[in-house]
């Protein structure tokens, strides 16, 4: 993470509009969050800024999101953030930044989804039609498994020699099944990425909006169908990959993308606790009931 060295605060945010966008700028500002690549400012009740700080992939990012989800949200049954405008680089803040819809709710990290496995899947159907051969690849997600195994195995390694994993052997097996599984033999399918905790919003334990596009790509549906243990309660998965109509294959592909998310979140919830730089404490213990669900459940 290479944070920015520019302090954002919301004195600035107030002048980045005054400059490009002088009509919101007497809005009221305060921070909504600081996510893994931007920061979230309020601007009212209704809208946020989102402004790159923390990696230098951000920037690109937030231009795809400002592509694309106008053109997807349409058809997405669950409320997204909409961009509504383009912040472009200047001599106050060097980077783009953008103007979305304010989606409200609790993020599942904090607030654990209880029910309501049919309306993930519901979003899921929606999203996970054929992308055009011009959508944008992903960073690591939606290609074939086989490709992330060292990546698998680095990850592995730590979490069990910091005594995060009790059983680094049955969570192998989980992962090798799932490369031993047969392709995505369709067109590329439109995917959200990065469906962790942090990026699902609840209410009343029931997913209430969906946040966070910047992985946006095209590849396998199985990615986005690994919520099914990352996201929902004990005993929902095989309900909702019932409600998103896939085959045997994909299941077993969706739990490799699992194991491997629920590692990268055992390890950055570890860090949280540590104090450690890009560390977030609340994301340790979905991340470890995901991988007690899938070493829990038999492969089909």
């Amino acid at each position: 993470m290479t944070h920015t060295q520019i302090d954002v605060s919301a004195e600035l945010v107030r002048d980045l509009l005054r400059d490009q966008h002088p009509d919101l700028a007497d809005r009221p500002v305060r921070l909504g969050a600081r996510g893994w690549d931007n920061q979230l400012w309020r601007l009212g009740d209704d809208l946020a800024v989102r402004l790159p700080w923390a990696t230098e992939s951000a920037d690109d990012l937030l231009r795809k999101e400002h592509t694309w989800l106008p053109v997807l949200a349409p058809r997405l049954p669950l409320p997204v953030p909409v961009p509504q405008r383009l912040g472009e680089p200047s001599a106050r803040f060097p980077r783009p930044w953008i103007v979305t819809t304010w989606v409200p709710g609790d993020p599942a990290d904090r607030a654990p989804v209880t029910g309501g496995a049919d309306v993930l899947a519901a979003f899921l159907r929606a999203l996970h039609q054929e992308a055009p051969g011009h959508a944008p690849l992903g960073r690591g997600r939606g290609g074939p498994l086989a490709g992330y195994t060292a990546g698998f195995e680095r990850q592995l390694a730590e979490a069990a020699g910091a005594g995060l994993v009790g059983d680094p052997d049955a969570v192998r097996a989980v992962w090798e099944e799932a490369v031993r599984a047969p392709a995505w033999p369709g067109p590329p399918l439109w995917l959200h990425g990065d469906l962790h905790p942090a990026n699902v919003l609840t209410a009343g334990g029931v997913i209430c909006g969906v946040v966070d596009f910047g992985d946006l790509c095209a590849g396998d549906p199985a990615c986005d169908l690994s919520a099914a243990w990352l996201l929902l309660p004990d005993g929902a998965a095989d309900d909702f990959h019932a409600a998103c109509q896939v085959d045997a294959a994909t299941v077993r592909r969706a739990r490799g993308w699992a194991v491997g998310r629920a590692l990268s979140g055992i390890l950055i919830g570890e860090a949280g606790v540590r104090g450690r730089p890009g560390g977030k404490a609340t994301w340790g213990p979905p991340a470890q009931a995901a991988l007690r669900r899938l070493l829990a459940t038999a492969v089909r």
